[in-house]
């Protein structure tokens, strides 16, 4: 990695102080703006404890203020371009949505959907579940049965940490509607399951704020996934949480696909605790919004447990793509393995920052973290910094990252063989990504992966 490659962190708080002092409305307005609207928000009927929620979720939002470079997660990640305007809560209104509109976006084959279009769910287009096995459902269905309601309350808010996250707090002051998708002890969900958040033109100016949460009980197995998509070029705010837990001895393989709007902005954070002996597989795959960023949190806190977090990011022109992942081992024979992959080109800019800790408890740890960036330009930067935080003697940790141009010995070959420069930097693009992908072991999700990154390999899409 060169300077010519990575931005140093004064570089990004000069350039963002000087943003800030642009004749727009200050970090302090916005964030008082934002306390505004809560007043004003129209909560219905909601029960108690989510009111308790929301009010201390704004107050923390309010301490908190906007992150600045200042901030150790947001070194590289300007956050000034949100400020520009304010997000409220959109209306309900789905009606102009059609099957055709979303159908770009579905798995066919063995997957059960929920649809929500600007935060809101669209039962018509959705196949939810409720029985005595799984619930899969939106959170305002769930809050009207006392067995779901009672989980709710146990859960939600439990691992989220809206009182040092801004975005965190933020998302739960105006949550609106989520899923939730509980498997019970011993219970395989018959069915894939798809959380379609999308977001049309009517989004202009709105503040999307999905709140989902995922429970499986023990020798519970579930695959969910989680898309963001756009129909139209709105700009809005998309600031999504989602509380996750794996029980003793279950699997969850939880998977995210960001192709929002490039004038929207996205904030996904997924938090995580794993009991023993259980697995979560994630991986994230981003190529839209103008600025996205990405957290995941997971906590092994059971022996013998095993988390894998890959990632595959593409973007273009200037757009900002930022990871943050941290994985804590709290007990004794567990393992973490990390693969984050990304392609830049023009002036995008891309983040990772890493960070596995391992307690003095968590004793026989095996613990993998690598990230390698593809450069298509020479105005494009990536800034990645992989962290270990190593408090125990007997573990086996690893990490590493790599930035650099495609291989030039590599493309005089295949310019050689007589193919043309722009089909031969798509292939050696994708052979460059091609490992990550081939993680997923879901075929549908491979599928339709492997066609979004080969498009977006063409030069100048």
């Amino acid at each position: 990695m060169t300077d010519a490659v990575l931005t140093h962190a004064s570089d990004v708080a000069t350039a963002e102080d000087a943003q800030l002092t642009a004749p727009h409305a200050t970090r302090e307005d916005r964030v008082d703006e934002y306390v505004s609207s809560f007043e004003d928000l129209d909560r219905g009927d909601e029960p108690l404890w989510i009111g308790a929620q929301r009010r201390g979720a704004i107050d923390s939002f309010a301490q908190l203020g906007f992150p600045t470079s200042k901030n150790e997660d947001w070194h590289f990640t300007s956050v000034s371009p949100l400020l520009e305007r304010a997000y409220a809560p959109a209306d309900p209104d789905s009606a102009a949505l059609t099957a055709d509109d979303i159908a770009p976006f579905i798995f066919e084959d063995g997957w059960q959907t929920l649809v929500f279009l600007n935060g809101h769910y669209v039962p018509r287009l959705s196949q939810p579940a409720s029985g005595e096995s799984v619930f899969v459902g939106p959170v305002s269905i769930a809050l009207e049965s006392d067995d779901t309601a009672r989980l709710l309350e146990r859960h939600v808010g439990g691992l989220a940490e809206s009182h040092t996250h801004a975005f965190t707090a933020l998302n739960a002051a105006f949550a609106g509607d989520g899923a939730l998708v509980h498997v019970p002890p011993n219970t395989t969900t018959p069915q894939h399951i798809h959380l379609l958040f999308v977001s049309d033109d009517a989004a202009e100016g709105a503040l999307v704020s999905p709140r989902n949460l995922i429970v499986l009980g023990h020798h519970a197995e579930a695959t969910v996934m989680e898309s963001y998509v756009s129909i139209g070029n709105a700009n809005y705010f998309t600031n999504a949480v989602t509380e996750v837990y794996v029980a003793d001895c279950a699997r969850l393989r939880h998977y995210k696909i960001q192709r929002e709007s490039t004038q929207a902005f996205h904030v996904g954070s997924w938090y995580v605790t794993q009991g023993r002996t259980c697995a979560y597989e994630a991986f994230s795959f981003a190529i839209g919004a103008e600025l996205s960023r990405t957290n995941i949190a997971t906590l092994l806190d059971g022996e013998g447990s095993h988390v894998s977090l890959d990632g595959l990011y593409l973007v273009n022109g200037d757009q900002t793509v930022d990871h943050q992942t941290s994985v804590i081992h709290a007990k004794e024979s567990c393992t973490s393995h990390e693969l984050y992959k990304g392609v830049m080109d023009g002036e995008s800019h891309a983040v990772f920052n890493g960070k596995v800790y391992v307690r003095p408890e968590a004793q026989k740890t095996d613990g993998k973290q690598s990230n390698a960036n593809l450069l298509l330009s020479d105005r494009a930067r990536v800034d990645t910094k992989p962290q270990l935080e190593i408090y125990a003697d007997d573990v086996k940790c690893t990490h590493g990252a790599t930035v650099g141009p495609v291989d030039s010995t590599a493309l005089f070959y295949l310019k050689s063989r007589g193919i043309g420069t722009e089909i031969a930097l798509r292939l050696l693009t994708y052979a460059f990504a091609a490992d990550v992908l081939e993680e997923l072991t879901i075929p549908a999700v491979r599928d339709k992966l492997e066609r979004l990154a080969f498009e977006r390999f063409a030069v100048g899409a």
